[in-house]
């Protein structure tokens, strides 16, 4: 099982994900960049017009119904985080960013909407003492076990020869854990997905066409 998950040994060459050379793959690619580029123009500018329109005061209907459902999703993401440390999954990463996300949602709603009332300090007091610490607690162990992962089932290759990757080389090196945001992602094919990997494509193909036509003479 080590051995499937250190991936193809040396000798065998890497074989290509089909489905990250699907030419529809690409499209979508484009198109996702597309959408969250054009979602942060749109996003910046409906902040300045809800800056500029919103009340400062009103009435929200459902108020009760819109807190209850709200913790009980809370709820699910503890049952479900307590689940996947119990059973020592991988998707408990994902599930302590969540519930890391979620407290503060709820620290800043809960601020946020008791100021200048006779549940601010309250408020306050469950955010400083109970909510935050809590998303602390969960973003500092998903970075712990993300870190984790990385060292045990992704090193960097040796290949990579970028400043990034020489840097998290020299980290693995001397035993320090990898540094996320200097860690390359890594996989068969997954330089593809990104558009930075097109000048590379090009190059790659320049190169084969010069190895090609000096064979040929």
């Amino acid at each position: 099982m080590l051995t499937e998950l250190d991936g193809p040994s040396q000798d065998e060459p890497a074989s290509p994900d089909p489905y990250l050379r699907d030419p529809r793959l690409g499209r979508q690619r484009r198109l996702v960049l597309f959408i969250s580029a054009g979602s942060c123009v749109i996003l910046a500018g409906w902040i300045v017009v809800l800056a500029a329109t919103l009340p400062h005061h009103f009435n929200a209907h459902h108020w009760r119904a819109l807190w209850v459902n709200f913790d009980v999703l809370l709820l699910a993401a503890f049952a479900l985080t307590a689940w996947a440390t119990w059973r020592k999954r991988q998707i408990l990463i994902l599930l302590l960013m969540l519930t890391g996300t979620m407290l503060c949602c709820d620290a800043w709603f809960d601020v946020g909407t008791s100021l200048a009332t006779s549940s601010m300090w309250l408020s306050i007091a469950d955010a400083v003492f109970a909510e935050l610490p809590l998303a602390f607690l969960a973003f500092t162990g998903a970075r712990r076990l993300l870190r984790a992962t990385v060292e045990a089932a992704m090193p960097v290759p040796a290949q990579d020869q970028s400043p990034d990757g020489r840097e998290a080389a020299e980290e693995q090196g001397r035993g320090d854990a990898p540094s996320l945001r200097r860690t390359p992602l890594v996989g068969a094919g997954l330089e593809e997905a990104f558009p930075g990997s097109r000048v590379l494509e090009r190059a790659d193909r320049a190169r084969q066409m010069t190895s090609r036509g000096s064979g040929a003479k």
